[in-house]
């Protein structure tokens, strides 16, 4: 990729992407109103709450979303407050797609609802806009004392949008500030924090343009948590790619004149290792294709598309404009040529780092590397070459005892509740949950989210006592019939969403189904949740084996050995599932929620194992060069120490911002950001610099079998410690 460093190809790329970055920028902005944020939205065509809606647009006003005004005063309905019901209805006319049904007077006499059928729109923010418009023109209606809310279906969808497009440019300065702070801690430089700030900037910017007008034309799905997930991907997997980058590009500073040449070689020496590992999550991502939700299958290419666009950029843009600004950028710590500091804190190290250090300068060298030893080794920050020492003394207790702690982080999956209601996934009061807890004190709890059934005309009289004699049901009316069909409205007792009214809904298709000739379709918004609920527990089973197999492959054809992909892929499962483990209990008795989202685990498994991966590459495909050159064992205890920093960095950046969407006021993507935050760090500062270096320690050169690296011999000429005295290193080679 030399041909695009020069002084006028570079500032060609640098143009190119500033003005993919304006134009897209506009788009990408808009990116919120085009989505789809209710679960009737995600549904797989062949459930039987999608095909009840389909068979609802039949009926005048069937595919209409409820939006349920509320009024309520506590000490009783006045008859002022019945007549303004009257007038509301007739208010919120001009939003409505049918006529108004009710009010319905609630039997202790306290509040009355009444349902306005809106007509569903692909443009969220015009929808919203008019649920917040419909609660202006009440409320001045409804005389004082009275509370008025317009909640139900319609209510809790406008929230949520508003929520999300509150929140969308907060994200976006929050992430932003969060990498900022963090470049400028690792580089200490006024000035080299900026142009990788900038490139994953411009990646974001033309990542969402690019899937705002996906959304638009092609159909595909784009929701608030995978907007949001797909602005914390872009600049965490960027920033990574171009730490490792300019990491990799100061080290060949040090070795060539020209930043060219430097960044050339560091493009080859490390673009490989991070092609990989873009490669491994953008496979990982559309694994999610495979599933039956909308929502999972949008993900997936949103994703892909993030993670494409990073990295693209990440090996165009920012390599351009870091040998446009050259060796400056780095000031006040500005890489020189031929600077080799010497290495001094060797004897501070221990014995088995010494051993290491010493294989590895007497070691022979494979062609290309003879200008490494010295800079590599000079360069070991004393920490990572310590803990490599201590795990380098015993490996095998040590993977042990850490197998056994995640192990014990693992148990707090008995913890987890993936029973999270469309009403408890607020963080704060919504107008529309507390339309909810209204209604349910004076009514049953699920009128405001009705259950509708429609069946033969034929087999009606059958089917309204099989719904009338289903446990959970509190009342029955007929809406209509058209053609040979009938429409029954069903109210639930329990609250929407819970696990007994999802009871009630499985009851009531078993009754209905029963019935001879009946063709009954059961749907509605609990209903949607339940089916919902069960495509994501079929798209877990089918796409978690999937992924692993993916990962598996494209580590074994990266590593080229089976045993270390088969180590490798066993470290990042029980990583997640500790995660997982340890966020259940966390979500619990530190954040209080009510449960967790049934997307959870799947979103948290494609997060955690891709990405997870990608850290074992960078590490791995280090200790393989080195095995190469100095042999196994040392190889592992050299690439811990070459690599530890910038790896441990790269963590903290994707930890630090997945947790930005902690922020949201929406317990869904609060969760997932604390599970891959969470889980990013495990990875990073246990997985990969204690459990895998054991590990690989303690099977030795086998684990890299069937490899000839499996196979060879060691030939080092340092055996053990004992045979080494501090004035017996041998001395340093330079490099040319």
């Amino acid at each position: 990729m030399s041909w695009m460093l020069g002084r006028r190809s570079a500032w060609i790329v640098i143009v190119f992407w500033v003005a993919v970055g304006g134009m897209l920028s506009p788009m990408a902005l808009r990116i919120d109103n085009a989505q789809k944020n209710d679960a009737s939205a995600y549904l797989p065509r062949d459930a039987e709450s999608t095909r009840l809606l389909a068979a609802q647009r039949n009926f005048p006003g069937g595919d209409a979303v409820p939006a349920v005004v509320v009024i309520r005063r506590p000490s009783g309905l006045t008859a002022a407050d019945r007549r303004a019901a009257t007038a509301v209805a007739g208010a919120l006319r001009p939003f409505a797609s049918g006529p108004a049904v009710g009010p319905i007077v609630s039997p202790n006499g306290r509040s009355l609802i009444l349902t306005i059928p809106m007509a569903q729109q692909d443009d969220a923010s015009a929808f919203t806009a008019d649920v917040r418009e419909m609660r202006h023109v009440a409320r001045p209606l409804v005389p004082a004392g009275a509370d008025v809310m317009i909640t139900g279906p319609a209510g809790l969808i406008a929230d949520t949008f508003h929520l999300f497009s509150m929140i969308e440019s907060r994200l976006l300065l929050v992430t932003a500030a969060i990498v900022a702070v963090i470049l400028l801690v690792v580089y200490r430089s006024p000035l080299l924090w900026l142009v990788p700030l900038m490139s994953v900037g411009i990646a974001d910017q033309t990542a969402a343009g690019i899937i705002y007008l996906l959304a638009r034309h092609t159909g595909l799905t784009v929701n608030g948590q995978s907007s949001g997930i797909l602005r914390v991907l872009v600049f965490g997997a960027g920033t990574d790619y171009a730490l490792l980058l300019i990491a990799r590009y100061r080290e060949e500073l040090t070795r060539h004149r020209e930043p060219r040449q430097a960044m050339t070689e560091a493009l080859r020496r490390a673009g490989p290792a991070i092609v990989a590992s873009a490669g491994t999550v953008i496979i990982g991502m559309l694994c999610l294709l495979f599933g039956v939700l909308a929502s999972d299958r949008g993900l997936g290419p949103v994703g892909a598309i993030g993670i494409s666009t990073a990295l693209i950029t990440m090996t165009t843009l920012l390599p351009a404009a870091m040998v446009l600004g050259g060796r400056r950028l780095f000031w006040p710590r500005i890489p020189r040529f031929g600077e080799h500091p010497p290495v001094t804190d060797t004897a501070r190290r221990g014995p088995a780092a010494l051993t290491a250090h010493a294989a590895a300068l007497a070691a022979p060298t494979v062609p290309g590397h003879e200008d490494l030893s010295e800079f590599d080794l000079a360069e070991e920050p004393g920490r990572w070459v310590r803990i490599g020492a201590a795990i380098d003394r015993r490996p095998r207790t040590v993977w042990v005892l850490t197998s056994l702690a995640l192990g014990a982080l693992a148990l707090g999956l008995f913890a987890m509740d993936t029973s999270l209601r469309g009403d408890q996934g607020f963080r704060h009061e919504v107008e529309a949950v507390r339309g909810i807890d209204q209604v349910s004190a004076d009514f049953p709890a699920g009128i405001t989210a009705p259950t509708y059934v429609i069946a033969a005309s034929a087999a009606a009289p059958l089917v309204e006592a099989a719904i009338r004699g289903t446990p959970g049901i509190a009342g029955v009316f007929e809406t209509g019939r058209v053609g040979a069909h009938v429409q029954y409205l069903a109210v639930l007792r329990d609250r929407p969403d819970s696990p007994a009214s999802f009871t009630a809904v499985r009851e009531l298709r078993t009754r209905v189904h029963r019935v001879p000739g009946s063709q009954a379709l059961v749907g509605g918004n609990t209903a949607v949740n339940l089916d919902v609920r069960a495509a994501a527990v079929r798209d877990r089973i089918m796409i978690m084996p999937l992924v692993l197999a993916v990962v598996f492959m494209v580590l074994m054809f990266l590593l080229r050995a089976i045993v270390a992909p088969l180590v490798l892929m066993a470290t990042v499962v029980l990583s997640f599932v500790a995660a997982l483990g340890a966020s259940s209990v966390a979500f619990t008795w530190i954040f209080d929620f009510s449960g967790s989202d049934p997307s959870l685990p799947l979103f948290g498994f494609i997060f955690l194992v891709a990405l997870g991966v990608d850290y074992n590459i960078f590490l791995m495909t280090r200790v393989r060069e080195e095995a190469q050159r100095i042999g196994p064992r040392p190889g592992v205890l050299h690439a811990l120490a070459v690599t530890g920093g910038v790896i441990t960095s790269a963590g903290v950046v994707l930890a630090a911002t997945f947790s930005a969407l902690i922020i949201f006021p929406l317990v869904q993507l609060a969760e997932v950001g604390f599970l891959v935050a969470f889980g990013v760090l495990l990875d990073t500062l246990v997985v990969r610099s204690i459990l895998v270096p054991a590990l690989t320690l303690d099977i030795d050169r086998r684990i890299w079998w069937p490899s000839r690296l499996a196979r060879e011999d060691d030939s080092l000429p340092v055996s053990s410690p004992a045979h080494l005295e501090i004035g017996a290193l041998p001395p340093p080679r330079h490099g040319p």
